[in-house]
């Protein structure tokens, strides 16, 4: 049977992506979770093979460039000797984000960090999941609302009765399991979306892409239920309003300990940077990094007043460490010169405009139409290059909403005040994935 991934063009780090700037690994975090020492590792990749950079991803991963053609096998010994690929067979299927700060605060039902190993441990024991494709993604919330907001594929909520409500895309209803149950569940969701992607005539790498014959339904969930033990069908929990990821800055003390969010602009950290953060997590805290979503690094585990200091710190060294920063909620693409498909240097062009467009809503910036790495679960402003300037448009959370234009072909001299403008404009109110099956169950009534 052929293994669907085969047409998945998702980098790897193991199948390299070859760019503009060289080649380009992408490296798997379930979870965020990295150990300090690991994060020293990849620093080290970073200068020696790469460009010195690391970027954070919107699911979490790291991403190395620059890098040259042979590196591959190097690459492949470092990460293995830093314990970042336990299974090498599938290490582009192991998408996993969880809520950074579960545990960390007193938001959230549970504290869904120590399922993250055993789902991802489960995924990959079986050899059959390595057919999944790099984009399949799961999620684990502990009911604050910020990943499952993300439009993942399988997503668990915890729920106030301490338990999880799983969920898939378009699918009306739950199943509602205990937390022990969360890997046996990941890994029969799986299966049976690889089963009914076998059966479609067309490619579909996610639930969403599944077409209307072999789409999954109720009775998926029904199957998934005699599947797991513990598990039974029940409807759609009320879903909590999406966080939008962790606000930067340190937390409130928890249990006399606090954790630092630190926001990395444009999700890049220079490896000097990234060892700053990876040595204050091995000195002052629990010895491991949480990488985020949002494209920030969680330090937890740190005395409150050594927690404000390194805030201080980071701040002086570039990273954003507390509200208020024009950088909160900005992302771009790689943009030139390290896509060849790019129209504009993004990054610099970013730079640019925003000291002159501080806050309100997200900004997102394109090198092209693809929008690579583009926001999910909240509303945004798209600035996409033309080639001679911007397009930009108001993008609600929901992705099948139309779009509103809010500036066509802005020339750079015009950027800062139209993009000010642009953040300023009210968003809709997301619709979330629940709502959606929510309508759908309501009209099958």
């Amino acid at each position: 049977m052929p293994t669907l991934a085969q047409g998945d063009a998702c980098p790897g780090a193991l199948r390299l992506h070859q760019a503009a700037d060289g080649h380009l690994a992408r490296v798997r975090i379930p979870g965020g979770l990295l150990p300090a020492q690991a994060a020293q590792a990849l620093a080290l990749a970073a200068e020696e093979l790469g460009d010195g950079n690391l970027d954070l991803t919107s699911r979490g991963n790291i991403q190395l460039r620059a890098l040259p053609a042979d590196a591959g096998q190097d690459l492949e010994a470092r990460l293995t000797g830093a314990g970042l690929l336990p299974a090498p067979a599938h290490e582009r299927i192991r998408n996993i984000v969880a809520s950074p700060l579960s545990g960390l605060d007193d938001t959230g039902h549970l504290d869904v960090t120590p399922l993250v190993a055993a789902v991802d441990t489960a995924l990959c024991a079986d050899p059959a999941t390595a057919a999944l494709s790099g984009r399949f993604l799961f999620a684990l919330d502990d009911g604050r609302g910020d990943t499952a907001a993300l439009d993942a594929d399988v997503t668990m909520l915890a729920t106030p009765d301490g338990g999880l409500a799983l969920t898939l895309p378009g699918v009306p209803g739950s199943l509602r399991l205990p937390p022990r149950a969360a890997p046996a569940a990941a890994h029969a969701a799986a299966l049976l979306f690889l089963a009914a992607a076998r059966a479609s005539p067309a490619r579909a790498w996610r639930i969403a892409e599944l077409p209307p014959g072999q789409a999954l339904s109720t009775a998926t969930l029904a199957e998934l239920a005699a599947r797991v033990p513990g598990a039974r069908t029940a409807p759609a929990p009320e879903p909590p309003a999406p966080s939008g990821g962790p606000r930067p800055g340190p937390t409130p003390p928890r249990e006399g300990r606090a954790a630092l969010h630190a926001l990395a602009p444009l999700g890049r950290l220079t490896s000097a940077r990234w060892r700053e953060l990876a040595g204050l997590a091995a000195r002052d805290g629990s010895g491991t990094l949480r990488a985020t979503p949002w494209r920030g690094i969680v330090v937890p585990g740190l005395a409150p007043a050594r927690a404000a200091e390194a805030a201080a710190e980071l701040a002086g060294a570039g990273l954003v460490t507390a509200g208020g920063s024009p950088w909160e909620g900005v992302g771009a693409c790689t943009g030139r010169p390290g896509c060849v498909k790019s129209l504009a240097d993004v990054r610099a062009d970013a730079r640019a405009a925003l000291d002159a467009a501080p806050g309100g809503l997200p900004v997102y910036w394109s090198g092209c139409e693809r929008r690579c790495g583009h926001p999910r679960g909240t509303a945004w402003v798209d600035a996409v290059a033309t080639g001679t300037g911007y397009d930009l448009a108001h993008r609600p959370a929901d992705p099948a909403a139309k779009p509103r234009p809010a500036g066509r072909n802005v020339p750079a001299h015009r950027l800062p005040e139209a993009l000010a403008a642009a953040r300023r404009s009210p968003s809709t109110p997301r619709p979330t994935r629940h709502d959606a099956v929510r309508k759908e169950r309501e009209q099958s009534v």
